[in-house]
Order: structure tokens, then sequence, then C-alpha cells
């Protein structure tokens, strides 16, 4: 079943309690607010105890052995794979790609199906909120091939100008490329609306959703998306894996991304013969231990129910929208609670990010601060940089207010 399919109010004392780092203390006395689940997320005791296990009991490489070792951690990490296509609503394993991240994810793309396919003068439309990871691969692509670049506008309330994009799909585009959810201003895209108006003028559509797996309920069915790209560690799964789903008949097609071991069934001096999805994209020793994780994570959030998960956030956006507005000085960009996930960036009049930050983290209050990889739509906004505050499972609603008393700190500070 895809995520989301429980509906139930988070007990975000249990949840917390899942998570070790949650109870540390930044300064003697000084409790931990974690406010940079954008940035990346913590992990639970069950995901920790995963990883730690396979290393203790099972460790060994995966695929080619027939020890008992081998055979369990294969085991384990193609049910890891199995967990993740199941979470999305994946149709099959076999469209489950993991790389080392959603960068990656994007990149393989770029340099697998981009350059199989796009030729000079061909259209890719990308937006103006987009994470850098999926504006420089097509920037870089766009460089060898020729190829036109086109961008939906973002509007002064922080959602993507659709009137425009219907202008830009007469342009018969190859590929439209956008975000799920934007990492600054935290608005939610309407995918399926999207693509389907991206396949109707005959394009590709890839979908960075980083920000979006980990907060909402996704099922791939209902968005008809050809590419999906996504990383463990945005949500309560380990560092260095992240995801590609791929269409199967677009995946077959497209030539392998790397070359090496596990990606091939046969060499020769003078040739080699590729492997069957999903290895034909999976060069070299995978992450295992990282996949074991990513398949605990994924239990962890299926556990909890991921529209439970949205309804937690939406109540955290809702009031932390709420809270920042009533300080004088500051201004938040992006649109309404409705049509955005749990990020909250934002400027205080007089005060560089930075120092907001500094001063947050004197009182335990960990943001972040600067352009998140996302340059071009601070420049839309004439700003060079902004502080991000981003709400997981594990906030409370008293975190958000600790927010705030030390964002009246801060200008008590520079008064």
């Amino acid at each position: 079943m895809p995520n989301g399919s429980e509906i139930a109010v988070l007990d975000v004392d249990s949840i917390r309690a899942d998570f070790p780092v949650i109870s540390r203390e930044i300064h003697p006395g000084v409790p931990l607010v974690y406010l940079d689940s954008a940035a990346t997320t913590q992990k639970p005791s069950q995901v920790i105890e995963a990883v730690t296990s396979f290393y203790q009991h099972q460790n060994a490489n995966i695929h080619r052995g027939i020890h008992r070792l081998a055979e369990e951690a294969t085991e384990a990490f193609e049910d890891a794979r199995q967990r993740v296509a199941d979470f999305i609503g994946a149709p099959s394993p076999r469209q489950v790609i993991f790389t080392r991240n959603a960068t990656e994810a994007i990149n393989l793309v770029a340099y697998s199906w981009g350059r199989a396919n796009l030729k000079r003068g061909d259209l890719i439309i990308l937006t103006e909120m987009e994470h850098h990871s999926n504006l420089v691969p097509w920037q870089m692509l766009a460089a060898e091939r020729e190829l036109r670049l086109a961008f939906i506008p973002v509007t002064e309330d922080g959602l993507l100008d659709l009137e425009v994009y219907k202008d830009l799909l007469e342009g018969c585009p190859q590929l439209v490329a956008f975000t799920h959810m934007s990492n600054m201003l935290g608005t939610i895209n309407p995918v399926t609306e999207m693509t389907q108006m991206a396949h109707q003028a005959g394009a590709v559509v890839l979908i960075d959703a980083a920000q979006s797996v980990p907060h909402l309920p996704v099922d791939i069915s209902n968005l008809g998306v050809d590419f999906f790209a996504f990383s463990s560690h945005k949500m309560c799964g380990p560092t260095g894996i992240g995801i590609l789903y791929g269409r199967e008949e677009l995946l077959d097609a497209m030539p392998p991304f790397q070359g090496g071991g596990d990606m091939i069934k046969r060499v020769r001096l003078d040739s080699f013969t590729v492997n069957d999805l999903p290895y034909k994209f999976e060069a070299g020793t995978p992450p295992i231990a990282q996949g074991i994780g990513l398949g605990a994570a994924v239990d962890y959030l299926s556990s909890l129910g991921m529209q439970a998960v949205r309804q937690h956030e939406q109540h955290l956006i809702a009031r932390a929208l709420d809270r920042l507005e009533e300080i004088p000085g500051v201004r938040v960009y992006g649109p309404s609670a409705e049509h955005r996930g749990g990020v909250a960036s934002f400027t205080l009049e007089g005060v560089h990010p930075h120092d907001v930050a500094q001063i947050l983290d004197d009182r335990g209050i960990a943001v972040r601060a600067g352009h998140h990889c996302a340059m071009p739509i601070h420049e839309k906004f004439n700003l060079l940089a902004t502080t991000r505050a981003s709400f997981y499972l594990y906030n409370t609603l008293e975190e958000i207010d600790q927010l705030v008393d030390g964002l009246y700190k801060v200008k008590e500070i520079f008064s």
C-alpha cells in the first residue's frame, strides 16, 4: 500500500523518545530545539539499530556471494528496496534505483536519458524555485548540447505562475523538471496537474521530491510522473543513499550511467552486456548498510502514517506563520499554510540571517541561514540570504514559541 493510507494523531512525546539526539543539551541546561529538518532529519533508534545490527551480524557484500552472510545481506538490502517501492506506490522494485542522494539521481537522468534523447535546440522547462540540484545538471547539459532552458516564474505569494507555464508548453518541451516542494518557500506544487499538462505537450516529467516524500503521502500511480528523485537522509534514514524512481520503459531504454561491477551480465575485453533493472544503474558495491537503514526508516514512517505526519506539520506551520508575523520587522517568504509544507524562510529587518542563526544557537535553537542552495529564488526576492526554520514529526508547538522568544531576543540585542 502507498504511504498515507493511515490517519492518526501523532504521539509526539513518544516520537521524541525515539530520537536520541532530541534529548541533547547544546549548552549546559539548554536543550536542543532542532528546526533544520529541511537540511537533514534526525534518526530514530530503530534506524540506528538497524544499521548497527547489519554491521554486527550480517556484514558482507551482496549479490555475488553464496555464503550465509552474503545471502542474508542481499535479502535485507533487496527487501529494503521493496519497502521503498511500496512506500511510494511504485509498481515494481525494478523501478527503484539506489543512488548516493537525490542530486545523483537527477544527474543520472540528465547524463543517461538526457544525453540519449536531447539534441540541439530542444527545450527544457524548469522553475525559478528549484534547488541547485535540479538546475545545474540541466545547465551543464544545455551547454553541452545547445539546449534551451525556460523557467516558470514564481508569483509574489510564492506560487508557480501556471498561466505562464501553459504558454511555455506551447514551445513543445522535451522535458519538464520541477520540485514537488520548495526547500526555501515551502510551496507544494500541483504535481499531478502540471504533469498531465506536460504529457499533453509531449514532455517527459522529472520531479525533485527530496522535500516532499518525507512529509507528504505520495503515490506514484496518482502523480503520473516519469522520474522521481528523493533522499534517505531527509526522511529519517542514513546519509549516503538516494532514490530514483523511473518509468520502466524509459529506464530500459537508457544507457548505463556508470561502468563497473554489478551493472553488467557479461564482460569481454572488447564489449560488455548490461545487467537488468535496477542493477543496470548501480555500478560497484552499493550503500548496503544505508539501504537497510532506509528500509527501517520507511517502516518507521509507515507505522506513523504519512497523512498523520502531514497533518501534524500543517498544525506546526500554521502556528509558526501566525507567531512569526506578530514580530515587528519579520517577513516570511512563500505561500499561506494550506499551500506549503513545514518550512518558513524569513528575514528580520536590520539583522543578517547569520547573526540571527548564531544568537538562536546560543539558546539551543538550530535553524539554517544562507541561500539554501536556491540562489535564483533568493535573487527573485532581492535577497542575499534568509533564515530558515523547518519542522518535522518530532517538533512541538512549544518549540515554535521558543523560536519566537529567541527572535525577540535577537531584536533586543540589535535594537
